[in-house]
């Protein structure tokens, strides 16, 4: 399996990006390529909350979370999929967003020196669902932090 297939025709793949082959971006259904921004989704991922609580939001995530590895698994897009028919009208919009972060943390699993992997991107959403901070704040407040503290943050969050 090398990409996730999306509702309305098109799909999430990996290409190379700035600094690696662990870019994920978004192929529409015309094969127009984009790379979803992290203020994207994390304002999908407001929204949501706002729509369906954020500690339901959240735990979907977990979930979703708990099961990435290094690699993309079918099962793991099962899960996503699973969790979207809960979400009513928004299936389609909550499984592209579920989706572009489980490959977001694959990729934060296989970047080089990376050493916070995935939990980064969980830090962030953390940021956003439970401490209840705005989507701009989420993806700008680790820039220049070293990883040290944003470690003992995740620590903090209990992951």
């Amino acid at each position: 399996m090398n990409r996730i297939n999306l509702p309305n025709g098109g799909y999430l793949c990996y290409s190379k990006g700035k600094f690696d082959d662990w870019c994920v971006f978004e192929v529409d259904a015309a094969g127009k390529k984009k790379a979803p921004k992290d203020i994207d989704y994390f304002k999908d991922l407001y929204k949501f909350g706002k729509l369906f609580t954020n500690n339901k939001v959240y735990n979907d995530f977990v979930k979703i979370y708990d099961m990435t590895t290094n690699e993309l698994q079918f099962i793991v897009v099962e899960e996503i999929t699973k969790i979207a028919s809960n979400y009513g009208e928004y299936k389609n919009a909550i499984f592209k967003t579920l989706a572009i972060l489980y490959m977001a943390m694959i990729s934060e699993q296989n970047k080089k020196n990376a050493i916070l992997g995935k939990r980064i991107k969980r830090l962030g959403i953390y940021y956003l669902l439970i401490k209840e901070k705005n989507p701009e704040y989420c993806v700008n407040f680790m820039t220049g932090r070293k990883w040290q503290e944003l470690d003992k943050l995740c620590l903090e969050g209990g992951f």
